[in-house]
């Protein structure tokens, strides 16, 4: 056994957006707010502008100063004067952050219902002495104990981890032992991954002791054993709530700066405000200034960005802070194996005979019995399918698509039809759909040539000959112009390379492409064409890393900002695959349904491609980034036999 000192090897420096103000007189501030908020009216650009340019100790000694020269309460005062966002954001500034965060877990827990994702945001991001210090204050404000109301107003697995969590006894000696991060590794895999069942207990013992430092190792380490992320096995194992607070004390673990940028993204509530609000990066469409900006309206909207301190958009490049996140995200994007998982899997005791006679039954005579069509094609694999329409015509010399077709309807036949497809037929056919007619569905060409493997490609391109005597490489040619056609033509070559990435040649092709953010926008897109649409995906992972290090920029930001149109869509679409393939499948699950309308085709597209794929992943993505089941939207947004078929590929309500 040997320990390992990481105290000092692994520190981060977090940096601020509010530091504190010089010549600072905290008896003129206190005057000076006084004055704001005396006679009729109150002068809300002085508060704000007065408060969002002191730092939390400095607010402090202003409160002290306001007693002593007026001998009113401060607080008091602000909260009779303002109203609400903007008084809930100004007096949240003026407490502490331990009476802060008591207040927020306070709030949480009382009346009806309870906010569980406060809980976790809080409870999973703070140190011990923010503990120790919220679980005093919140003795001191509401005269009870803050344990006791957790327990009282949780339960199951994810309460016994709130309890743990609120001890504020998490190993902080920077001591690694490197026995215990194997012992420990081998220990989360057998609780989950190695077991029917999970063993909790063991998940919450880990998580909720072990160091920060111990805990990065034990990460890694339980990658090479499970062969995925501890991200996934979480999700494979545990749900609800208690999945939620344990992805958030890894997500913790792993950067919390990270953590609360995906918080901000979500939801654009800053419960964590001034000294605690990092440079968060830009890992999303916009920096947070726009969000804040697009998102938030009159003196709220003007105290958050004055707290931001900044729009990343504008300066173009990332904080120095930042800059580490990124490339930090994108070195773990490349460690992480994740497991695909499917929804639909081969039926057991499968007939396939006995099918197609029932398939039969159920579109002869009068009227079609969906429900025993969907029964039958919804919980059959692929291949399954394929021995049934075999079956079909050596059994009752018909052909069961020209049945189904003649017998089904609008998208309750485009969906069944296309599970009926081979993935290849299927592919073709979308192919088809996105580039006849008036219009094209560029979209729909970008996310499948971008998705599919070599293999897959082939397969398509030899299934679009054979249905439409015409090369699917000489359609996109006739349909599509330009960068946009070079970039679709390239892909559609499934000349991909595969295999892991080349360290010496991925810091080439990062400078390379750093050097082209520089050239005109022809060589600019020509340059990320070469290697975009020709390199391996981990091959590019690592190339994406580098380039945050060429160029203290993220490749998807300068994509957003230096290109535009179709061309910049495709572009993205390969950005967002290599990072994280199922999430980028969510995000277009999600637009095919947001809004007024539904784009069926899209819905169905991703449906049928992804079932017997990652569709289980997608689901979990889904639910992930938008707070909301994949199974909920389908409910909500599709009806009938479509909406039931549809139900059976989700696999479930997660």
């Amino acid at each position: 056994m040997f320990e390992i000192d990481l105290s000092c090897s692994l520190f981060q420096v977090f940096r601020g957006t509010i530091t504190d103000a010089p010549d600072f007189d905290p008896t003129a501030d206190a005057e000076a707010l006084y004055s704001a908020m005396k006679g009729i009216g109150s002068d809300k650009e002085a508060i704000l502008d007065l408060v969002t340019s002191r730092s939390n100790a400095q607010r402090q000694e202003i409160i002290a100063a306001y007693k002593s020269n007026f001998g009113q309460d401060l607080i008091d005062d602000l909260k009779y004067e303002l109203t609400g966002k903007f008084e809930r954001l100004i007096v949240s500034l003026m407490r502490t952050p331990a009476y802060h965060d008591a207040k927020e877990i306070h709030d949480a827990i009382t009346g009806a219902g309870t906010n569980e994702r406060c809980l976790i945001e809080v409870l999973a991001s703070r140190n011990n002495k923010q503990i120790h210090d919220m679980v005093a204050a919140y003795k001191d404000a509401y005269g009870r104990d803050l344990e006791e109301d957790v327990i009282a107003d949780t339960s199951g697995h994810f309460k016994k981890m709130l309890v743990v969590l609120l001890q504020g006894t998490r190993d902080e000696s920077g001591v690694v032992d490197a026995d215990l991060v194997q012992q420990d590794a081998q220990d989360l895999y057998a609780a989950g991954e190695e077991q029917w069942g999970t063993d909790e207990a063991k998940f919450i013992m880990i998580l909720g002791n072990r160091s920060v430092t111990h805990l990065r190792m034990v990460f890694d380490e339980y990658e090479k054993i499970a062969e995925m992320s501890i991200e996934d096995s979480i999700k494979n194992e545990l749900s609800g709530d208690f999945e939620r607070l344990m992805l958030a004390v890894v997500q913790c673990i792993r950067s919390v700066p990270m953590f609360f940028a995906k918080r901000l993204y979500k939801s654009m509530k800053v419960s964590l405000v001034s000294d605690r609000l990092l440079n968060l990066l830009k890992l999303y469409e916009k920096s947070l200034y726009n969000m804040i900006k697009d998102d938030t309206s009159g003196d709220y909207k003007r105290t958050l960005l004055n707290l931001c301190g900044g729009d990343d958009d504008l300066a173009g490049e990332f904080f120095p802070e930042a800059a580490q996140i990124a490339y930090k995200m994108w070195e773990l994007s490349a460690m992480t194996r994740v497991q695909l998982r499917p929804t639909v899997r081969p039926a057991p005791n499968f007939d396939p005979a006995a099918d197609a006679q029932a398939l039969r039954k159920a579109m002869k005579g009068f009227g079609t019995d969906e429900d025993a069509i969907i029964d039958i094609v919804a919980w059959r694999s692929n291949a399954q399918r394929q021995e049934i329409r075999q079956a079909f015509k050596s059994l009752l010399g018909r052909d069961l698509m020209k049945d189904l077709k003649s017998e089904l309807s609008k998208n309750l036949e485009r969906l069944i039809i296309g599970l009926m497809l081979t993935p290849a037929e299927f592919d073709a056919k979308m192919m088809r759909k996105a580039m006849e007619g008036a219009g094209t569905d560029e979209h729909a060409l970008i996310e499948i040539l971008v998705t599919r493997s070599n293999q897959e490609i082939h397969a398509m391109n030899a299934a679009y000959q054979g249905a439409y005597k015409k090369s699917l490489e000489d359609a996109i040619q006739s349909d599509t112009s330009g960068h946009f056609c070079r970039i679709l033509v390239s892909l559609v070559q499934g000349a991909r390379e595969e295999g892991l990435a080349d360290v010496e040649r991925a810091n080439a092709d990062a400078q390379e492409l750093a050097d082209a953010c520089n050239a005109d926008s022809d060589d600019m897109v020509m340059k990320f064409m070469s290697i975009l649409c020709t390199r391996s995906f981990p091959h590019l992972r690592k190339v994406f890393q580098e380039f945050v290090k060429c160029s203290n920029k993220d490749i998807e930001q300068i994509i957003k900002k230096e290109m535009s149109g179709d061309v910049k869509n495709a572009f993205y679409a390969i950005v967002r695959s290599v990072k994280n393939q199922p999430s980028y499948f969510a995000d277009r699950l999600y637009k095919a349904m947001k809004g007024l309308g539904t784009d069926d085709r899209a819905l169905i597209r991703i449906m049928v491609s992804r079932s017997e794929i990652d569709l289980f992943n997608i689901r979990k993505e889904f639910k992930e980034t938008h707070d909301a089941s994949l199974h909920e939207f389908i409910q909500g947004d599709t009806s009938g036999d479509y909406r039931k078929t549809l139900l059976i590929l989700c696999g479930g309500e997660d």
